[in-house]
């Protein structure tokens, strides 16, 4: 009985895959017709393509041809402009730079300082006569106003008056040594507008601003009067400072290094050009 079943399972199986050897040939054998009948109009299809990719190669290679000879003027005049351009740049380069070499002989560092501290000297001056205080009245009711509306003020002085236009004459004075320090190198100078520029903050810091704070009786006449330093304190404030800084940087000269004989010589040497070579064999031999 098990030999019997196990024949009938094998004829099912050579059955089976006869079945699909056969189906398998008739799909392969469809296929082949197939792509027989479809290649003839694939073909057809590739060289209509080419064709049509050709001709369109042709038209877009004529445009490009034809607009490059109508653009090509305008391309050429646009390069011609930037030729110009450049060739300007350079010449302005160069003029800006001989003009700061030439200013730079003329306009030296201690120069400008001097410069700079005759104009903090005036500045010193001219501040004198500009209010450096007032007493505004009703502060805390304008505090919410932001900036739309200010108090009214009273009891305006300027700087002049609270120390006597003391610092007139330290101004012409630190005026006057800037201009000598222009004209000539002097940098003890520097020490004499340093010192003057610490006499003015003192007097200012500890005479015109304990002054300008102080309301006095207008605190008593008026309900909320506040004293407040105006525009006149901080430019005698940045002038003073301006007047030490500038005399100390202009006593401060330039470090100068000595050079022995022995480094010039080297120096010159390594400027020295060299001579030519005049032979082959001196060429081999430098080489």
């Amino acid at each position: 009985m098990i030999a019997a079943a196990r024949g009938r399972i094998g004829e099912a199986a050579k059955r089976l895959s006869g079945t699909a050897v056969k189906w398998s040939r008739r799909a392969d054998r469809a296929a082949n017709r197939g792509l027989e009948r479809t290649y003839p109009l694939l073909a057809r299809v590739g060289r209509g393509s080419r064709a049509v990719g050709a001709r369109t190669w042709a038209l877009l290679s004529a445009f490009l041809a034809w607009a490059w000879l109508r653009l090509r003027p305008l391309v050429a005049l646009c390069f011609r402009a930037l030729a110009l351009a450049e060739a300007g740049l350079r010449r302005a380069c160069a003029a800006l730079a001989r003009t700061a070499t030439a200013a730079s002989a003329v306009i030296t560092p201690q120069r400008a300082l001097g410069a700079v501290v005759i104009g903090a000297g005036l500045l010193l001056v001219v501040s004198q006569f500009i209010d450096y205080r007032a007493v505004e009245i009703g502060q805390p009711a304008y505090a919410d106003l932001g900036g739309v509306a200010r108090p009214p003020t009273v009891d305006v002085m300027t700087a002049g008056e609270a120390h006597a236009f003391l610092l007139v004459p330290v101004g012409l004075l630190a005026a006057a040594l800037g201009a000598v320090g222009v004209a000539r190198s002097r940098p003890r100078l520097g020490l004499v507008v340093a010192a003057l520029g610490l006499v003015s903050v003192a007097v200012i810091l500890l005479v015109d601003r304990p002054a300008g704070l102080d309301a006095g009786t207008q605190a008593s006449r008026f309900a909320g009067a506040t004293a407040v330093l105006e525009d006149g304190f901080y430019a005698e404030l940045a002038a003073a400072g301006g007047l030490v800084l500038c005399g100390l940087l202009y006593y401060a000269r330039p470090c100068l290094i000595r050079i022995s004989s022995s480094g010039r010589a080297a120096s010159a040497r390594r400027r020295r050009p060299r001579r030519p070579v005049s032979s082959p064999a001196k060429v081999a031999r430098s080489a």
